[in-house]
């Protein structure tokens, strides 16, 4: 089936000293024009990997990645990227920060036009009257507003979120999810959000993807999510197949972590049996 986003067979490996290690492999995922998927698994399983390398950030060692019919070959506007830290400059303005981004992918717009596109996501993030303001000086909650509309001010084919809310208190997290999510609504982008926390997932996206333990990680089951958009987060929590999708998630978690378990105590059954084979006979004693 092909999609508006095509990830097929997309694999990396790194050269270590040791030799070749595949962080990801055979990993196979399409996205419809629109549709908002989080990747979720276990710490180190490879899903910034995957992220960073449909970003173009991250070359790809095998397979490739499409968007809208056309195969990526390094980083481009057509995708924005939400990081956990927002990495702004930190003597320059919020709007400022946001004009980067847009003097350079619309270069060919007034002035005037730039400053109205980036002040107008400003203010979609809640962050209209802080304008003005150097980035040194907000908040944790406000630098990843300005990260965010940052990325919506290119007009992106493609969103990429790298845990974006993972450094911010609970309150604050909830408030932008649901700031990102009415943002996406009117603009229909086609976002990957990459997160840890299964309620995040269940309640942001249309389709979550769980990806193996790594190395070697792949995709290992996909749920689609039957909640109506938009998204209102006490409707969500009393569907009632939210904590059936809940324990899914969790389960398929639970199982990874025994697989890793048993990986570990077999690799010790093993060193431990090399080391007694090689082990020199001792001389006897009288």
């Amino acid at each position: 089936m092909r999609g508006y986003v095509e990830m097929f067979k997309l694999g990396k490996t790194y050269d270590t000293l040791k030799g070749p290690v595949v962080i990801v492999e055979d990993f196979d995922l399409n996205l419809e024009k629109g549709e908002y998927v989080a990747l979720l698994g276990h710490s180190g399983c490879g899903k910034s990997t995957v992220l960073t390398m449909v970003a173009g950030l991250n070359p790809i060692t095998t397979g490739g990645v499409a968007i809208d019919g056309r195969e990526i070959d390094g980083p481009g506007p057509d995708r924005g990227v939400v990081f956990q830290s927002p990495c702004l400059m930190p003597w320059m303005t919020a709007l400022d920060n946001v004009m980067l981004g847009v003097n350079q992918v619309y270069s060919h717009a007034t002035k005037k036009e730039r400053r109205e596109l980036a002040s107008y996501y400003l203010n979609m993030v809640g962050l209209g009257s802080s304008l003005n303001k150097r980035s040194k000086d907000l908040s944790q909650g406000m630098q990843q507003r300005v990260g965010i509309a940052r990325a919506f001010a290119l007009r992106p084919k493609m969103l990429l979120l790298d845990e974006p809310f993972g450094m911010l208190d609970s309150l604050t997290r909830m408030e932008l999810q649901e700031i990102l999510l009415e943002i996406l609504m009117r603009d229909k982008v086609t976002t990957v959000m990459v997160t840890h926390d299964v309620d995040e997932a269940l309640f942001m996206s249309d389709r979550v993807v769980m990806m193996t333990n790594g190395p070697r990680a792949k995709v290992g089951a996909i749920f689609s999510l039957p909640f109506d958009r938009p998204r209102i987060r006490a409707d969500v929590l009393d569907h009632p197949e939210y904590y059936h999708y809940r324990g899914r998630m969790i389960q398929f978690l639970e199982e990874q972590d025994h697989k890793k378990l048993k990986e570990q105590v077999s690799q010790r059954e093993e060193a431990r049996s090399e080391s007694d084979t090689t082990e020199e006979p001792q001389p006897a004693t009288v």
